[in-house]
């Protein structure tokens, strides 16, 4: 399967729980929205995504991409150390110049 190269860096950092990698995927403005929350900003997305990977150590399986002009949604099997785990969960992404704008995570 064919990614962006943005989605495909992406899933490499949160894979290698590289955070500030993950982060840099983003728009100076870019936003994350997950769980409910919205998180505004690459240091706001950094701090998350640093939690998230002490809490639950979870790597993501690409099973399927869609795109369709600059948005585009990334089906995944995320692992880890939570509850349930695996799940396939949505990767809703707004992608403009090569950097994620919007990235909303769903079930």
């Amino acid at each position: 399967m064919k990614l962006p190269k943005v989605v495909e860096d992406l899933v490499k950092a949160q894979n290698n729980f590289d955070n500030v990698a993950f982060a840099a995927c983003f728009s100076e403005t870019g936003e994350m929205l997950d769980e409910g929350k919205l998180y505004k900003g690459r240091v706001a997305i950094q701090h998350l995504i640093a939690e998230t990977n002490e809490k639950y150590r979870s790597v993501m399986k690409p099973l399927e991409y869609t795109g369709n002009g600059t948005s585009s949604v990334l089906s995944a099997e995320v692992s880890g150390t939570f509850p349930g785990s695996p799940l396939v969960l949505k990767f809703h992404f707004d992608i403009i110049d090569g950097k994620i704008q919007y990235l909303k995570v769903t079930g």
